[in-house]
């Protein structure tokens, strides 16, 4: 069977948690900045209107977590790159997100501009915004931008996830321009231009910083981590994240263990043999297959959920918060986004499970001290001022 009836964990869950923090989170309008959705249904033909067997992501568990709206966020792995599918499967996952969410229309519906999130919001309904993990077209043409805006893309990732494209450096792969080219500055305009918001999530440090000098509108990093506190490439470090905050941008923060948290990169790594963002060993094998074959190579990751380390590697929820608290005293509360990355890979902190646990972040923002209004801008106010300022 595909669908299982939603077991009674997740209520007790949420029932543990105060009646203060439930009250306050169904009540905040809840923006996360990065959730996993539609790979694992082109792969395994489910539903994410269905409850779902394993898994951190499907609506109902998404509406238990409070979820008023979320980056829909669609991923192209990199094995997609060598034979230069990542059009097409661009287009594959915006065309299967489309048609889930119109048969799902009872419980969600496609938002292309802030007045549609409001409109969305008054409903009751989810609202998901199209954006994309990985690069849609290596190259950086503008009419492929520009066609898969006319279809309902509302942000895309700069860099090609973990690899080197054609305009602009990841910051896991081999530095090709040392940030931008002339090609990379042109996207960064014609983002601009059109409305879309440009995430720099996987973006080297100089592609950061060049993206900043260019682009006339804020930009985010959806799902991220301290560099201060792991030292990794895929984390921001302590001058780049004020930099990103003094032109209005957004920092979204990565649920897993894996970007906070040393002994549990540690551990993961030595588990793997390599970092979680290696894909050197992607090339060759794969510029000789057909995109079915591409297909059913990565059919098995999905959906992508944490490792099983040893309890006492664990980061707890409060760990967790602790981290937004130490980039808030470095950006300012305005500047700190929930970027959870659902079903994206994430080790998730001690006891929770998936999206439905949500509520357990206000419970502990509310058990440290935060102010209703810092607890309703991190959960997404930020998120939808800066939406409201890009592309309304």
């Amino acid at each position: 069977m595909k669908y299982l009836p939603l077991i009674c964990l997740s209520a007790l869950a949420i029932a543990a948690v105060p009646e203060q923090a439930r009250r306050l989170h169904a009540d905040a309008y809840v923006f996360d900045a990065h959730v996993h959705v539609i790979n694992r249904q082109l792969h395994d033909g489910t539903d994410i209107g269905q409850p779902l067997k394993g898994g951190q992501v499907d609506l109902p568990r998404a509406k238990q977590g409070g979820v008023d709206a979320l980056f829909f966020s669609l991923f192209i792995p990199e094995e997609y790159y060598p034979p230069r599918y990542e059009s097409k499967q661009a287009v594959r996952l915006i065309e299967l997100a489309r048609e889930q969410i119109a048969s799902n229309s009872r419980q969600i519906e496609l938002a292309l501009n802030a007045r549609d999130l409001d409109r969305i919001r008054k409903s009751g309904k989810m609202a998901a915004v199209l954006d994309l993990e990985g690069g849609c077209d290596l190259d950086g043409d503008l009419m492929v931008l520009r066609a898969m805006h006319r279809l309902g893309l509302r942000v895309a990732q700069l860099p090609a996830h973990n690899w080197a494209n054609e305009f602009a450096d990841s910051c896991c792969a081999k530095a090709k321009w040392n940030g931008l080219n002339d090609r990379g500055r042109d996207v960064v305009r014609e983002m601009n231009r059109l409305g879309m918001l440009i995430n720099v999530s996987h973006a080297s440090d100089a592609t950061i910083e060049q993206t900043l000098a260019v682009s006339t509108d804020p930009i985010v990093c959806t799902h991220h981590g301290m560099r201060a506190l792991n030292n990794i490439p895929r984390n921001l470090p302590d001058d780049l994240m004020k930099k990103i905050a003094a032109k209005g941008g957004l920092i979204g923060f990565h649920i897993g263990n894996e970007f906070h948290n040393r002994k549990m990169f540690d551990w993961r790594t030595a588990q793997a043999g390599k970092a979680f963002w290696d894909t050197t060993a992607i090339g060759k094998k794969e510029e000789k297959m057909t995109i079915e074959a591409i297909d059913r190579l990565v059919a098995p990751r999905f959906p992508m959920v944490g490792m099983n380390p040893p309890e006492n590697l664990l980061m707890s929820v409060d760990d967790w918060i602790a981290v937004v608290e130490r980039a808030s005293s470095i950006v300012g509360e305005d500047h700190v986004i929930l970027g959870s990355d659902w079903d994206g890979g994430p080790t998730l902190p001690k006891g929770m499970k998936d999206i439905s646990d949500l509520p357990e972040l206000t419970a502990s923002m509310l058990r440290r001290g935060w102010t209703e209004q810092r607890i309703r801008k991190f959960l997404g106010e930020n998120l939808l001022r800066v939406f409201r300022q890009v592309v309304d």
